[in-house]
């Protein structure tokens, strides 16, 4: 295809700032302190990496499927096991996606319409935030991109086999991101059913096959776990009975829409009695916070502005907080805020929910306005129905939303009674119905503080918008009553911009008014030149076609350009900017972490106690995942003492096993898997582990999970931690270069002491056969 000379350096320079934006600063990325201990033990091992292994032993796998992490494991095995190598991945596959779309956007509605939409794309904020991020998203966003790549060659002549790649990279897509990629399939199908050049039954027939080949990619990996025996592999997390499919289909799935009234209590599903999954981090999350605003079953925390009925505060109001134990340098006591109106709870530091390691006061549990309470703006918080219009997820992915909807109803309306083959119609078919599906099942599901969530939603909104501003020029120099629609969807997107940069009137001020006044500007312009007045002119309108594409790009790219910034920088989450505001006080109260921060507002992990350097808060970040000092010891003496045994210790929660994975590969079994919840082992298969002596040490203490900062009651931890306790050997922290403290043998004594006993000094038992 022919295209004007400008098209491919322009293309360039797009490329060539998404790689500046997505790799800014890669040398100081953190490891996800629960993913890259799969990523970690994945490279130990190949069965590990098939099975997306929490830890090396291979007892227990992630609570999704490893898709998304085997180009991690790959990039460390290639480069080594470092922060940088589990990001650089992202890093491709959001340049790839950029390029991806771009092709789709050219292809449908021209070259201007695809550079729009490839700078719309990259100047969203929640897109710099993905790609930079080590989550499930960026994969997925790109295999889904791939399929619309796909779809749209098989649409066009009727063709078999490309439709056949797109089932594949669904499928594809399923492993990254599971039942969240079929979610497309609407779209899609939809393009070929009516585009495609040939009969309908040989139509229907097509995208059965499709469908075929996509489910059977889908679940390779499930059937695979299933067809093989419990002893041979490890155990699924999220599951009460071991199955993958509970894991996708009710943990990860149904939970998600416990606001629906739909329950997963009859999948297997270790969340189906919590409240609903939001997956890591989130108050609807899979650790049990409900969605009435009380923290788990027993309103332990009160996270969502309401007032909780446990020990923590967390009512709503100033003060509120949860206290922790250690200011920056983990020593002393301190206290967070709890936001009014926002809700922000102020967990300290990296230790989020033990408020142990300190931090900067005032730190985000939530990492996002309004996550956790009854922040302010249109649509409120992150919860309910109206949370896509609120200015947590909107300020970072919602900033083109009048001028995507303008372009999709005018994209439908003025291409009717076209023939059924019409490409323009079928390309505003597609990416409409992309963006309805996803933005009501957001609507629907729990989101929590997950903004990466939304990259899938800045696709379609960046391609309406190209494809929109195409056919609006195209109408406006045609004249007539249509050529008013360019302007006043110019004027409705930079109005919907200035509300969304007044609610951060302490983040860039100067913001709101800039854009009012290009708006303002590009609309007199636009007006002006319309065709037939007097002062109509070409250079004139394009002028106004330039000012028009300031104003509606002024207000994201400011925010995305702050990943430059090192006040602000973006979040794990994949929030770029700030993330916090005090609607009350009308000023920022928090912001998005630097890189070298935890992504809930808190010091970073060089403040963290040297107890636990290296950990992240839940579900946050680590910095280099080296160990300490007193964990070293301890590694040293029990790996000396392991003999044959399979491992060198257990812990009572995937986060105290966390820095040994991370930062020597160790052996460690965690217990109760990512919510503490999951029975195993369970008791009798932990005894007949001593008993066999494939384990003699135990750690306790540090937490037990997150099940049990949630009201989670007596679990399989808890009945093991009992029977440790009452039956094995104590080792004295002197023996391998502790102290004691407190009558009880510390590994890292900075840790001891935590908020209200809810997480205690870890201490180091030894389990022999016969006890």
């Amino acid at each position: 295809m022919d295209q004007p000379v400008y098209a491919r350096p322009a293309l360039l320079v797009i490329t060539v700032l998404a790689a500046v934006l997505y790799t800014w600063g890669i040398e100081h990325s953190q490891y996800h302190t629960f993913y890259a201990n799969a990523a970690r033990s994945m490279t130990e091992s190949w069965k590990a990496f098939f099975y997306g292994s929490f830890d090396p032993g291979n007892s227990i796998t992630l609570d999704k499927l490893p898709g998304f992490l085997w180009p991690q494991a790959l990039s460390a095995r290639i480069f080594g096991f470092h922060p940088w190598a589990l990001t650089l991945p992202q890093v491709i596959e959001g340049v790839a996606s950029l390029l991806v779309l771009h092709r789709l956007v050219r292809r449908w509605a021209g070259v201007p319409a695809a550079l729009i939409a490839s700078t719309a794309f990259l100047l969203t904020p929640v897109a710099v935030g993905l790609f930079r991020t080590a989550v499930e998203d960026p994969a997925f966003t790109l295999c889904v991109l791939l399929a619309a790549e796909a779809t749209q060659r098989a649409a066009r002549n009727g063709r078999l086999r490309p439709l056949m790649l797109a089932g594949v990279w669904v499928g594809l897509g399923f492993q990254a991101k599971m039942l969240e990629a079929w979610a497309v399939l609407p779209a899609l199908a939809l393009v070929y059913l009516m585009a495609a050049p040939i009969a309908l039954r040989k139509r229907l027939a097509h995208l059965g096959l499709s469908a075929l080949v996509m489910t059977a990619v889908s679940a390779s990996w499930m059937l695979a776990v299933t067809l093989t025996p419990g002893k041979d592999r490890p155990y699924v997390d999220g599951t009460t009975n071991n199955s993958a499919f509970s894991m996708v289909v009710g943990y990860n799935f149904l939970n998600r829409f416990s606001s629906l009234g739909i329950s997963a209590a009859s999948t297997g599903s270790v969340s189906a009695t919590q409240g609903g999954g939001g997956g890591h981090g989130g108050p609807n999350g899979a650790t049990g916070a409900n969605r009435t605003g009380q923290g788990g079953p027993a309103g332990q925390y009160g996270l969502n502005g309401k007032s909780g009925a446990g020990r923590y505060g967390g009512s709503g109001r100033q003060d509120g907080a949860l206290q922790g134990t250690g200011q920056k340098n983990g020593t002393g006591a301190s206290r967070g805020t709890h936001h009014r109106h926002t809700g922000v709870a102020g967990a300290q530091g990296s230790q989020a929910f033990q408020g142990q390691a300190g931090g900067q006061a005032g730190g985000s549990w939530a990492g996002a306005k309004g996550q956790a309470g009854g922040g302010g703006g249109l649509g409120g918080g992150q919860n309910g129905w109206s949370k896509m219009f609120g200015t947590a997820l909107a300020s970072q992915t919602g900033w083109l939303y009048p001028i995507a909807a303008v372009a999709l109803v005018c994209g439908l309306l003025w291409r009717r009674g076209k023939p059924r083959t019409d490409r323009i119609r079928s390309g505003f078919a597609l990416w409409g119905t992309w963006l309805i599906t996803y933005f009501m099942v957001f609507s629907a599901g729990s989101v929590g503080g997950h903004t990466y969530y939304m990259g899938v939603i800045a696709v379609p909104l960046a391609a309406l918008t190209g494809g929109g501003v195409a056919l609006m020029w195209r109408a406006y120099r045609a004249g007539g009553r249509r050529a008013w629609v360019l302007p006043a969807a110019v004027a409705a997107t930079a109005t919907w911009s200035a509300y969304l940069a007044g609610e951060f009137p302490s983040f860039l001020p100067w913001l709101a008014p800039v854009v009012g006044v290009l708006g303002l500007i590009a609309v007199v312009l636009l007006v002006l030149s319309l065709p037939g007045r007097a002062a109509s002119g070409g250079r004139l309108a394009l002028a106004g076609l330039a000012a028009s594409l300031a104003a509606v790009l002024i207000a994201p790219s400011a925010w995305a350009v702050q990943i430059f910034n090192p006040s602000y920088g973006s979040s794990g989450m994949g929030a770029v900017g700030p993330s916090g505001m005090n609607r009350g006080h009308r000023s920022v109260t928090s912001a998005a972490p630097r890189i070298g921060q935890t992504p809930w507002g808190g010091g970073t992990a060089r403040d963290i106690g040297a107890g636990r350097r290296g950990m992240g808060g839940f579900g946050g970040f680590s910095e280099d995942g080296k160990l300490t000092a007193s964990q070293r010891k301890l590694l040293d003496y029990t790996t000396a003492r392991q003999g044959s045994a399979a491992y060198v210790f257990a812990t009572t929660s995937w986060n105290s096993a966390s820095p040994y994975i991370l930062g020597a590969g160790a052996h460690v079994l965690p217990l109760g898997g990512f919510s503490g919840q999951v029975p195993f082992p369970t008791e009798t298969q932990f005894r007949q582990l001593v008993s066999s002596g494939k384990l003699q040490y135990v750690l306790l203490g540090g937490g037990r999970g997150m099940g049990s900062r949630f009201g989670g009651g007596t679990t399989t931890s808890t009945e093991i931690t009992d029977w440790v306790r009452s039956t094995c050997t104590l080792v004295p922290a002197t023996a391998y270069g502790g102290s004691d403290s407190a009558g009880a043998a510390s590994t890292a004594p900075d840790v001891t002491g935590a908020a209200e006993g809810d997480a205690t000094a870890q201490t180091l038992y030894r389990c022999v056969p016969g006890q």
